[in-house]
């Protein structure tokens, strides 16, 4: 099976350490996995703004770029879904046919992390070890747009060492919602602190979650507070072993 990370922009720039945590993880499970140097936003910003239009060269060179690839593996649920519920809309604004019959033949072949762990390559346990207090915060588009369900918590369960903490208000957004956040300040921050109590009740070294994005927002929030807790993406802990723990790249 050829396949191919899918980072996303937000990675790329602000967590690159999230990508190689993946990298790692699928290659110690037995995965070649390539990383296409041409890609690029998937247009999910520009979507979400209004700007439909625009959005297309983006998804079209998502497309081209990740076209021959049997699998692509985004540590992003939000990406991810873009691609899988948006890109058919942006083939029917472009018009184009063709588009539109490429579009349908990559959406199904595009997975977030714990999608392609559980559904694909078929493992619960991926032989990781993370020794600390860990809560997890489900994001809002691997909930409801993607439906992964317990597929992250599956795995957080199977890793040694690691106390998974039921977290309260799970299903809550945190507040960030990409644009949303700086459009709708003080509703996105009066979310936020119902998130951060929730996080801070179950005792939770780690809040984790599939979003790098929403774990930068939760994070602000727990570090404006000094509250000691911090945030990881869930690829980071999966590629966590005892001989290699979290922060060794090999």
């Amino acid at each position: 099976m050829r396949v191919a990370l899918f980072l996303t922009c937000f990675n790329d720039t602000i967590f690159p350490d999230t990508g190689k945590a993946v990298v790692r993880l699928l290659e110690r499970l037995g995965h070649t996995v390539d990383f296409p140097l041409a890609q690029t936003c998937c247009g999910q910003m520009h979507f979400n703004t209004g700007y439909q239009r625009e959005a297309i060269p983006l998804a079209r060179n998502f497309v081209d770029v990740f076209g021959e690839y049997d699998a692509v593996v985004a540590p992003s649920g939000s990406c991810a879904g873009m691609v899988r519920h948006f890109y058919p809309r942006l083939a029917a604004v472009s018009g184009s046919a063709s588009f539109a019959d490429d579009v349908e033949a990559i959406r199904p072949r595009v997975y977030e992390l714990s999608e392609f762990l559980i559904d694909v390559a078929k493992v619960e346990d991926v032989g990781a070890y993370f020794p600390h207090r860990v809560t997890y915060h489900p994001t809002c588009h691997s909930l409801r747009m993607l439906h992964v369900d317990d597929k992250p918590l599956r795995l957080l369960r199977n890793v040694r060492g690691l106390e998974l903490l039921e977290l309260g208000g799970a299903e809550e957004c945190c507040g960030f919602g990409g644009t949303f956040a700086l459009k709708n300040a003080e509703t996105s921050t009066a979310m936020l602190a119902d998130k951060v109590r929730h996080v801070l009740d179950t005792g939770a070294e780690i809040c984790a979650a599939g979003d790098n994005s929403c774990l930068m927002h939760i994070g602000g929030g727990l570090s404006r507070l000094r509250t000691g807790v911090g945030t990881l993406h869930l690829a980071e802990i999966l590629a966590s072993t005892e001989s290699e723990p979290y922060g060794v790249v090999s």
